[in-house]
């Protein structure tokens, strides 16, 4: 597993959780990236590693995908549970 070489950005609240949570389910990225495309959001291997350091932005529709997709509900990516 490769350590993160950047600090986390600034640009969402939810990517740590996310890389947690996928983490904890034992998810490899990749897996994870097609899981979301399956599942209607259109990311890429960059985009998603860039959500998962916080220096992309994340819209509305993509944080439903993320919750449904980990088993999470939005509350909880957002950090309020």
């Amino acid at each position: 597993m490769r350590l993160r070489k950047q600090k986390l950005g600034d640009k969402n609240i939810i990517g740590a959780r996310v890389e947690m949570k996928r983490k904890e389910l034992g998810i490899k990225q990749k897996d994870f990236l097609a899981q979301l495309q399956v599942a209607g959001m259109d990311i890429n291997a960059s985009g998603l590693s860039k959500l998962e350091g916080q220096i992309r932005s994340v819209y509305d529709y993509e944080l439903a995908v993320i919750s449904r997709v980990l088993g999470v509900s939005i509350s909880w990516l957002l950090g309020e549970e």
